[in-house]
């Protein structure tokens, strides 16, 4: 399936592209099964919802939680067109998903969208490494194409980090 890594990817970004087009901050994420199925998407929603925990990742994974067994979740992959904050790394971990792919990584994303002051520097892998199962993680891969959607667009501010 590591070939299949930036066909969805570049879906992750189009529904990041999505999420910008509703009013919240250009994240997106995927649930994708072991034999190639996408099972579930997620927006990033913490505007519209006026939530700072709705991150695509955890919205996501609410969803697939109540969705899915931990078992299946086993199996699956998430890929998200960001590396993942260190409170989604947590959910990643809780939800029991096996795999990680992200496309654009924090350093690169904060690089970014340096205006915004609230990070939390620990990365994706770091965070999931200190657990007492294993997640793999993959990433950065195809930064350039998941730069991208944080660009600043005509008549809109640079979109700060999740």
């Amino acid at each position: 399936m590591a070939e299949a890594n930036p066909h969805y990817l570049r879906y992750a970004i189009m529904v990041a592209r999505r999420s910008r087009q509703h009013g919240n901050r250009p994240f997106g994420a995927i649930l994708v099964s072991d034999r190639g199925r996408i099972l579930l998407e997620a927006e990033n929603t913490q505007v519209a919802a006026s939530d700072c925990t709705a991150h695509a990742e955890t919205n996501l994974l609410r969803e697939a939680s109540r969705r899915f067994t931990r078992g299946l979740l086993a199996h699956c992959t998430l890929y998200v067109n960001a590396e993942p904050c260190p409170m989604c790394a947590g959910a990643i971990f809780w939800s029991g998903v096996g795999r990680v792919v992200f496309a654009l990584s924090s350093s690169r994303l904060y690089a970014l969208t340096r205006d915004n002051p609230d990070r939390l520097l620990e990365g994706c892998a770091d965070v999931l490494a200190k657990g007492t199962h294993r997640v793999e993680v993959i990433g950065p891969m195809i930064e350039e194409e998941a730069e991208q959607v944080f660009e600043k667009q005509s008549g809109t501010p640079n979109v700060i980090a999740h």
